[in-house]
């Protein structure tokens, strides 16, 4: 029963619109009705600035993180990655905002922290590497994935390997608009 108990938890955890919270407790802002109306950190980054940036980003890696690390902290003989992947769900899907969230990055890199913290350390210097060359969020949040990916096929281990082919699907799936703007060359790049 605690383990049904935690998996709804773990969704509920993915689906807090921090973007939204934030927007709305500090600056008197519905995020959703700016910018690119995504409820991640890009786009609060974009909207709010680099401090709530920060922090939307840093509280959406965590609820990943808390979700991946709930079986541990109860006890339970779960698998983690099984609570990270909902609450990625509940980040792109939040029953608080409407089903409709944010793209998966931030929440999935909370994930592999909870899970594997050298891997999240390795994609992290992947990402700010691709993000300070590229200037393009979205391209390095796709790019990562896929290094992900590649990254969990080294590790020989077949959950963490489901886990990463559903993350970087879901991370490229979510981008889908942004791969057809950097195609026409309208995609916005980011100002470092």
């Amino acid at each position: 029963m605690l383990t049904y108990i935690l998996l709804i938890v773990a969704y509920l955890l993915g689906s807090i619109p921090f973007a939204l919270v934030v927007g709305k407790i500090g600056y008197g802002i519905d995020i959703r009705k700016h910018g690119s109306g995504n409820l991640g950190g890009t786009n609060t980054f974009r909207t709010l600035g680099k401090k709530a940036g920060f922090i939307v980003t840093i509280a959406d890696i965590l609820k990943g993180t808390l979700a991946t690390l709930l079986p541990l902290i109860f006890g339970l003989d779960q698998h983690p990655l099984l609570f990270g992947l909902l609450a990625v769900i509940g980040h792109v899907y939040p029953i608080f905002a409407g089903f409709k969230g944010g793209k998966a990055v931030a929440t999935s890199a909370g994930v592999l922290l909870g899970y594997t913290p050298l891997i999240f350390l390795l994609l992290l210097a992947v990402f700010l590497s691709l993000l300070f060359t590229t200037k393009y969020v979205s391209l390095s949040s796709m790019i990562t994935a896929i290094v992900a990916f590649i990254a969990a096929l080294f590790t020989r281990d077949l959950p963490f390997i489901i886990a990463m082919t559903f993350l970087a699907a879901f991370v490229i799936y979510r981008h889908r608009a942004n791969i057809t703007r950097i195609i026409n060359k309208t995609e916005p790049k980011a100002k470092l």
